[in-house]
């Protein structure tokens, strides 16, 4: 009996081959021929900003958001950049993205319309780059006058300030996606000016309390001759002072890129012997010498700060909480990795989609009021909500610490807490702010 069974099926599994083979060049025949065109059609050369742009439009074109119910209410939010002449990269690894920024706000919209569908709300981006030599305070402006009161900027600190500053933004939402100006958060904060960048104070302090919990607790530090490398390692003393870490030695690099790489793996040990350290932090926020000294130096140390053992608002390699989505969906619009930029922006507009969405208005004061109320969050896919300080609206959330190509760990470390809340102790507490609205 069990042998006739057995016979059975297999005659039964034959029988079904032939129509398994006449399927499969069936589903060929089928396919709409601009689905078959564009399947058979190579993909664009890659490699100049022209076709990089050109990639990440057609990319950003071809997402599909949800139709906005009919009668919806409009949010308009505006993101505004300025192209900059970036130095070359010494690295062809990881080249400078010339759309920093601008797709963390598409993609953030793109969330924003996902809710909007159910709340009967409409999220619109208006992206604006104004040429490197032209008028950003025209540009704002312009914006302005067009109605735009929440504008997300991508500018160095002096435009931030120069914008929060004309009377036309008195009534303005501006959200800081780039410029990581202590002073910004400080004696330079402005109320009408949110922080959704992470301030430097609050990366070092990110960075100091893994390295104090691990007893890595003296430290030699190496500066770059930029202004951004100065105000990093200032941030870098700051944090060695706050969590009791000693900074053993301090040297500035002065070689050039040429001398690098002439005589890297010999002046590289020479310069890093010093006091008996444990770690090397390094003030390179260009880039120009920090990852030379890794495992170069003549001790066998750590390399951290800007290079090495990074913190950073985002990494690629953040997986945990959700992310892997929103890195999925970041690399599937842009075709590269998402930037901490990136990351700032999105949180900017996903921060304007929450508070609408949950005071069920477009309204310019409501949104603003429950944006610095007590009840807002917004998620940042890190565990925790993210809000902003009422005492120089910076964004309150965690700091990854990050190898190239792992996540280490997350700040604030749990040996350091906080009456009212661990995320507290990064960056400017309430009583050490030097903050006062203007």
């Amino acid at each position: 009996m069990k042998r006739l069974l057995a016979f059975l099926c297999v005659i039964a599994i034959v029988a079904t081959l032939p129509a398994a083979r006449a399927e499969e060049p069936q589903s060929d025949k089928t396919q709409p021929p601009a689905a078959a065109a564009a399947v058979k059609q190579p993909a664009p050369e890659q490699g100049t900003p022209e076709q990089e742009k050109a990639a990440a439009d057609k990319a950003a074109s071809a997402m599909k958001r949800p139709a906005p119910p009919a009668g919806s209410q409009v949010v308009n939010i505006a993101y505004l950049s300025q192209e900059a002449d970036f130095p070359p990269a010494r690295s062809n690894v990881q080249p400078h993205p010339n759309d920093e920024g601008k797709l963390g706000a598409d993609l953030g919209i793109d969330d924003d319309n996902t809710t909007g569908v159910f709340t009967k709300q409409e999220f619109k981006l208006e992206a604006v780059t104004v040429p490197e030599k032209g008028d950003v305070v025209a540009a704002f402006k312009k914006l302005v006058a067009e109605g735009q009161k929440f504008i997300i900027i991508n500018l160095p600190a002096a435009s931030v300030l120069q914008l929060a500053d004309l009377p036309e933004a008195k009534d303005v939402m501006v959200f800081n996606a780039g410029a990581p100006d202590d002073r910004l958060r400080g004696a330079d904060c402005r109320s009408n000016v949110f922080h959704t960048l992470a301030n430097r104070a609050m990366l070092a302090d990110a960075l100091a309390q893994y390295l104090i919990k691990k007893k890595w607790t003296r430290w030699f530090l190496v500066s770059g001759s930029d202004d951004g490398d100065k105000l990093y390692a200032d941030a870098i003393k700051r944090a060695a002072k706050k969590f009791g870490a000693k900074i053993v030695d301090e040297k500035t690099w002065t070689y050039t890129g040429e001398e690098m790489r002439r005589s890297a793996e010999s002046e590289i040990p020479v310069f890093t012997q010093s006091s008996d350290y444990q770690v090397l932090i390094t003030a390179d926020e260009a880039d120009n010498f920090g990852d030379d000294l890794m495992y170069r130096t003549w001790d066998p140390r750590i390399v951290a700060g800007t290079q090495g053992l990074v913190a950073a608002d985002w990494h690629p390699a953040f997986d945990k909480w959700g992310a892997t989505q929103m890195q999925h969906r970041f690399q599937k619009l842009s075709s590269r990795y998402m930037t901490p930029k990136d990351f700032a922006a999105w949180v900017a507009v996903r921060a304007v989609g929450e508070a609408a969405t949950r005071t069920k208005s477009i309204d310019f004061n409501a949104i603003r009021s429950f944006v610095l109320g007590q009840d807002f969050t917004v998620g940042v896919f890190k565990g925790v909500g993210a809000n902003f300080r009422d005492w120089d609206h910076q964004l309150r959330e965690p700091i990854l610490l990050a190898a190239p190509y792992t996540v280490v760990s997350v700040s604030p470390q749990q040996e350091f807490i906080h009456p009212v809340s661990n995320l507290d102790t990064l960056g400017f507490d309430k009583p050490e702010t030097s903050c006062k609205f203007k």
